[in-house]
């Protein structure tokens, strides 16, 4: 089976992650999901295929050579899809030969090499895309599509060396929790690679430093006819303090190593509001700049006031996997060395965003990234190209296949 034949298949399980959610996985959907994954693996032959009580799912491939005694490299993915968008009801269908114009998704939604201009390179190829009402969920199910498309293909073909493979898919890394009871040490990996990114070639080991930032206000409420020196409106103050943040440092003008503040929600009334911020720099250093401006600007407003309005709680996120993966260099440049045997040109620059590489590479397994053949993750004109797809499965197998005697 193709990787966007799977692909095709798993999309139609609505797997969103709930941030509201206190359980692991925060959606039930992705137990399903799970369970399904975990039946597929063992009918394809992989043994030991499991889902632990917490909806991570594990799998070994095991060496050719009993004996071997190599680096066990591991694969990747997340089952959940991003909660920002629809995820059903799933319209998604495969673009036969794309012409390089552009593609009606649905009535008044256009795909367009215009708005996307990476389309442009698929002239010619089948791609595969939703109906532009809901997300495709590539992110991250073309990753997991591609890992069990490899795992078929080793299982299928003994005689390809290979040292021991670990398979690991991960619930609620939308919500940054993806890492959180992963158990690295059942994992049994030495080093493992994400299946997390764009299109294929991306070979990527430096994230965004990230915290979020809750900033909550107190006002003081009283009727607006008797209100003059008295009424402390919480919800102008919020206004206040986002006012008082660099407009030029959000998600909309910044690009490659340029962090940012991104308000992602706001809640207000007279007597309360709050602010909430992702915070994000390449340079721990500078996302650090970032928390203390959050907090000096709350301190010049409560002296202003005169009153403790504002309070601003910070909870770090993830923290650039670069200053791990330096030392385990080998992981990118096999990595590179893959993507250049299929013949194509490594794609190196920093992720502006995490993976549960992020956190798995603090935690003991170096994770770099990889790319998923796929574009526009997180919205809904996301779209994969079959062919891309198809690379990103050989890819995985080569590289598999450097650990054979690592």
């Amino acid at each position: 089976m193709k990787a966007y034949q799977r692909l095709l298949r798993y999309v139609n399980y609505p797997t969103a992650s709930n941030d509201a959610s206190n359980t692991c996985p925060s959606t039930p959907e992705q137990i399903e999901f799970g369970k399904t994954l975990v039946n597929e693996m063992l009918e394809m032959g992989i043994a030991d295929a499991n889902m632990d009580s917490n909806g991570y799912v594990f799998g070994t491939i095991p060496a050719t050579n009993p004996d071997n005694k190599s680096a066990v490299i591991g694969f990747i993915a997340h089952m959940d899809v991003s909660p920002d968008a629809p995820c059903q009801p799933m319209n998604a269908r495969v673009v036969e030969k794309y012409d390089g114009e552009d593609i009606i998704l649905s009535k008044g939604i256009i795909l367009s090499p215009e708005e996307f201009p990476a389309l442009t390179q698929y002239k010619g190829d089948d791609l595969v895309v939703s109906d532009g009402k809901t997300l495709l969920g590539c992110d991250d199910k073309a990753g997991i599509a591609a890992i069990l498309t490899m795992a078929e293909y080793f299982l299928s073909n003994p005689q390809v060396l290979h040292g021991t493979i670990k398979i690991g898919f991960t619930p609620d890394e939308e919500i940054g929790r993806g890492a959180d009871l992963f158990d690295v040490k059942r994992f049994g990996a030495d080093f493992a690679y994400t299946v997390d990114g764009g299109e294929f070639g991306e070979v990527e080991y430096e994230t965004f430093n990230a915290s979020t930032v809750t900033v909550n206000f107190s006002g003081v409420n009283i009727h607006p006819g008797t209100a003059k020196n008295k009424m402390i409106n919480a919800s102008n103050i919020a206004m206040e303090f986002a006012s008082m943040l660099p407009v030029t440092e959000r998600p909309e003008h910044t690009e490659q190593y340029e962090g940012f503040y991104h308000l992602i929600s706001m809640t207000g009334e007279v007597e309360k509001a709050t602010l909430t911020y992702i915070v994000r720099d390449h340079d721990e250093g500078i996302l650090h700049s970032r928390e203390e401006l959050m907090q000096k600007i709350a301190a010049f407003i409560n002296k202003k006031y005169d009153h403790d309005i504002v309070t601003v709680d910070i909870k770090e996120s993830y923290r650039n996997m670069e200053s791990i993966l330096k030392d385990h260099w080998h992981l990118i440049e096999n990595a590179a060395k893959a993507v250049k045997k299929l013949g194509g040109t490594p794609i190196i620059k920093p992720v502006r965003g995490g993976t549960d590489g992020s956190r798995l590479s603090f935690m003991g397994l170096p994770c770099p990234n990889l790319g998923t053949g796929s574009h526009n993750a997180h919205s809904r004109k996301e779209f994969a190209c079959v062919s891309a797809m198809d690379k990103v499965v050989e890819s995985l197998v080569e590289i598999a296949k450097m650990y054979t005697d690592f």
